[in-house]
């Protein structure tokens, strides 16, 4: 039986996240590194290294045009949780009464963050610095994302002997929207399924779950 007091007790939910995480990248890299090099050799050009391959718009695209979507998802499920509801789902807070979230911030707890012992500005940003962080790395997803967009367009441009665009030239185009809104799509139909599903199903053991014997109609975990 693990000691509950472990490292791996303790942070076993970030540590296996972070392992799928390398796993999947990696795989990502790999898969990836192969697929570019298969479309380079069809226009006869010599195929790149892995290091190299990193440096391509190919890589950068594939990455922050999916890492952009997944922050966008998580900014806006934080924001629109604090003010809308959903009866019956244990991801809507209550639909009547104040939950432990609401509450004021106590500078006086002995435990409480050094923002919030400290008030004025750092209590300020503190108070909302979960949804700033996240949109935050979302806006560097979007950059990321256009500038890995733009780079890979205009390699290819290169290898089909066209001429490359600037970067308003491309931010016209149909091709980089078309990349964030059918990721986007995807975290939205994500979220509704999360938050409607757990109104009537149940997963035993799960904090994303209400109790197995809740009504459906009980709302909030």
């Amino acid at each position: 039986m693990m000691d509950k007091h472990s490292f791996f007790y303790r942070n076993s939910l970030t540590i296996v996240l972070v392992v799928f995480f390398l796993a999947c990248i990696f795989g990502q890299i790999l898969t990836g590194w192969h697929e570019h090099n298969d479309e380079l050799q069809e226009y006869g050009v010599s195929a790149l290294s892995l290091s190299q391959y990193l440096l391509t718009g190919h890589f950068y695209q594939t990455t922050f045009e999916n890492w952009e979507s997944e922050f966008l998802q998580m900014a806006m499920y934080v924001v629109l949780t604090i003010f809308l509801r959903q009866r019956g789902s244990s991801e809507s807070k209550s639909m009547e009464e104040e939950e432990e979230v609401d509450r004021e911030p106590d500078p006086t707890r002995p435990d409480a963050p050094w923002p919030v012992r400290k008030g004025g500005i750092y209590l300020a940003i503190y108070k909302h610095s979960l949804s700033l962080a996240f949109v935050l790395l979302f806006l560097l997803s979007f950059v990321l994302h256009a500038y890995g967009s733009l780079k890979n367009f205009n390699e290819e441009q290169q290898l089909q002997g066209k001429s490359v665009v600037s970067l308003s030239e491309f931010m016209g185009e149909t091709r980089f929207w078309f990349e964030s809104f059918q990721n986007w799509q995807s975290e939205f139909v994500a979220v509704i399924s999360i938050v409607v599903l757990s109104i009537f199903l149940r997963q035993h053991g799960s904090p994303e779950s209400k109790p197995v014997d809740a009504p459906d109609s009980e709302t909030g975990e």
